[in-house]
């Protein structure tokens, strides 16, 4: 015979088996109109206080009555099922796998539960984080210890959440706040302990772990400081870093920043500055990081300046009074003025603070091996102070050891390091030997390169690809230069590498095109003098117009003597042009303009004494032609007489 259950039935039924649950059961897979024969067992539902007072509201109480008197058979057979033959109530063994017992222990640990809803399952019935801890073994002590660490980890998991809920709230995206805590760990543990100090206080004895790390959170400020440090161009990984370095202590972190506002600190180095002045910067005192900036202040460091070095060199300050004083009086003893440390501060701050004493004194002793003074040397650091920050095994010997190998004497490469020191800062193998081999290439002898270079040092800093090369095609291109002369044209004015194409070269080819001058005789004039084309056109011009228009001189005059445009129109050609007209003699322009005052005078003296003795001999050679045509007239007249 097909019979149904009500569900009013199953409701009352399982009161009475769990009469200390909040479980009540409702028959979802019964319906009147789908009679079984055995019915199966209910499916435990929890409800929460409202559902529960509802159903029992619901119920009609004598129904209840009723069943509670005469209980089912089934109910009968169940409770007789559960209990031993004293009459109590048996317990159930709990033998469950490892991730079971992992599953109850973070649902022990973690405080906040999730929602729960009518009719949502939730299976009290599994036994208590006590009673699974109890059953295993006592003595395992690595059981034990991998239980804890799973604790602290599920800790540290639950106050990562109140953080990311505590950045919710403060405006910050979820993907921010996520990379934000996840460089966290260091603080997520302070909160942690922090929280859990708080369990002792009787004020928070009762509280949930949330309730107390939010609290830890809130008093602690870190999201507004977040925010703040955020707003002047912090990135999260250098938040974090502060964050953790700080080690609690959050208000040092705005109690520095604002310090280093006031000596100029831009907001796009505040991070950097405080993440590489040392672990201790947060903890040093504000009186001690003025007293530095005011004795770099009365040493020729401006105050507008202090920010730029500070951004530039943090370890400054994380060093002490005493050791700021002896490195000062390191470049000072060297016989710098206070204007002189002031500008190498400001030029390469890292000179202060990025070497040791030992290394500093080490390589001022070897630039003293190049025959320099203790007063040369602080001269030559305070134009060019990166020199400090050039390593003397990896950088100075193998470049010496280059330039000595091109034929450079001692005395040469210091020439070099006064008038372009920049050259040792460089790393030979990828800016010298490149451009040495090009020059080679081009036709430049060898003996001749090292000359070159000492002759004009600042070629070396000349890009390769974008100043030397365009320059020497533009040569052989446009000026009428030919391989075979190129290279003597570098090699003998090496600064003609350096100028500007279009504002130079270009100018000058085509004022001299304009003149006349054919492109190939232009480049026998590049060869015979290269700086020809490094002059400007203001002052190549009256120098043409006094030769063609005074000294009426031909156009070939200066395609053989180009160096005439080298002379100073004032001082040499006008004054001898006119030694020349008062003396009546000509020279060639390489004899009237290439010699000393002396010689060009000793030139026009010979000059005129030949000319005199030139005149004087066709004097004589006509007194004689005349007195023998009088003695040929007297003879022809006598004759005539006496016929």
């Amino acid at each position: 015979m097909l019979t149904y259950t009500p569900p009013s039935l199953h409701l009352h039924l399982h009161l009475h088996r769990y009469p200390h649950s909040t479980t009540i059961s409702s028959s979802l897979h019964h319906h009147p109109n789908h009679p079984t024969t055995t019915a199966p067992d209910p499916v435990l539902r929890i409800h929460n206080s409202k559902t529960t007072s509802f159903l029992h509201h619901r119920q009609p109480a004598t129904t209840t009555t009723n069943e509670t008197k005469n209980p089912p058979q089934e109910y009968e057979n169940d409770h007789h099922r559960h209990r031993d033959s004293e009459g109590k109530p048996k317990t159930p063994p709990h033998i469950l796998p490892p991730q079971e017992k992992q599953n109850i222990l973070e649902m022990s640990l973690v405080t906040k539960r999730g929602p729960q809803f009518p009719g949502s399952i939730y299976a009290n019935s599994l036994p208590s984080l006590q009673s699974v801890i109890q059953t295993q073994n006592e003595d395992d002590e690595d059981d034990e210890e991998v239980m804890i660490r799973r604790a602290l980890d599920i800790r540290r998991k639950v106050t990562a959440e109140v953080f990311k809920a505590a950045m919710k709230k403060g405006k910050f995206g979820i993907t921010y706040s996520t990379n934000l805590v996840n460089r966290l760990p260091d603080f997520i543990d302070h909160v942690m302990i922090e929280a859990a100090a708080l369990k002792r206080s009787p004020e928070f004895k009762d509280s949930t772990f949330n309730l107390r790390a939010k609290l830890v959170i809130d008093h602690s400020n870190v999201v507004p400081l977040i925010r703040w440090l955020k707003h002047n161009n912090l990135s999260y990984p250098k938040i974090a870093k502060l964050i953790c370095m700080s080690k609690g202590n959050l208000d040092s972190i705005r109690r520095l920043v604002e310090w280093l506002k006031t000596v100029y600190v831009k907001g796009e180095f505040l991070g950097a500055t405080l993440l590489k002045s040392g672990d201790d910067i947060l903890h040093r005192r504000l009186e001690e990081l003025d007293e530095i900036v005011d004795y770099l202040e009365s040493n020729g460091v401006r105050r507008d300046w202090i920010g730029f070095v500070i951004s530039r060199c943090p370890r400054l300050l994380s060093y002490s009074m005493e050791e700021v004083k002896t490195r000062v009086d390191f470049y000072l003893n060297m016989g710098m003025n206070e204007n002189d440390f002031g500008t190498m501060v400001f030029d390469y701050p890292g000179v202060l603070g990025y070497f040791t004493l030992e290394e500093m004194n080490q390589k001022v002793n070897y630039l003293k091996e190049f025959g320099l003074s203790t007063e040369d040397v602080g001269k030559l650091l305070a134009f060019r102070p990166q020199l400090m920050g050039c390593s003397i095994e990896e950088r100075w010997k193998p470049l010496v050891k280059y330039l000595y190998y091109l034929g450079i004497s001692r005395d040469g490469m210091r020439r070099m390091l006064t008038i372009k020191p920049m050259i040792f800062c460089f790393n030979f193998e990828t800016t010298i030997a490149p451009k040495v081999q090009f020059f080679r290439d081009i036709g430049v002898r060898e003996d001749a390169i090292g000359n070159m270079l000492v002759k004009f040092p600042p070629l070396l800093t000349y890009s390769l690809h974008k100043k030397i090369q365009p320059v020497v095609i533009y040569l052989m291109t446009k000026a009428g230069v030919t391989e075979k002369d190129i290279g003597k044209v570098v090699a003998l004015g090496p600064e003609l590498l350096g100028c500007n194409i279009a504002k130079t070269l270009e100018v000058n080819v085509k004022y001299f095109l304009s003149l006349g001058i054919r492109v190939r005789q232009l480049g026998e004039m590049i060869g015979d003098f290269p700086k020809l084309l490094r002059y400007k056109v203001d002052l190549l011009y009256p120098k043409y117009q006094y030769l063609r228009r005074t000294m009426v001189r031909p156009l070939q005059d200066v395609i053989e003597f180009p160096r005439f445009f080298s002379y100073s129109l004032e001082e040499r050609i006008i004054p001898r042009h006119k030694i020349m007209v008062e003396n009546r003699v000509n020279f060639k322009l390489r004899y009237m303009l290439a010699c000393t005052d002396e010689e060009f005078n000793q030139r026009v003296a010979d000059k005129v004494e030949r000319r005199q003795r030139f005149e004087s001999g066709r004097m004589d050679d006509a007194v004689s032609d005349s007195q023998m045509a009088e003695g040929t007239l007297g003879k022809t007249a006598s004759s005539s007489l006496s016929s």
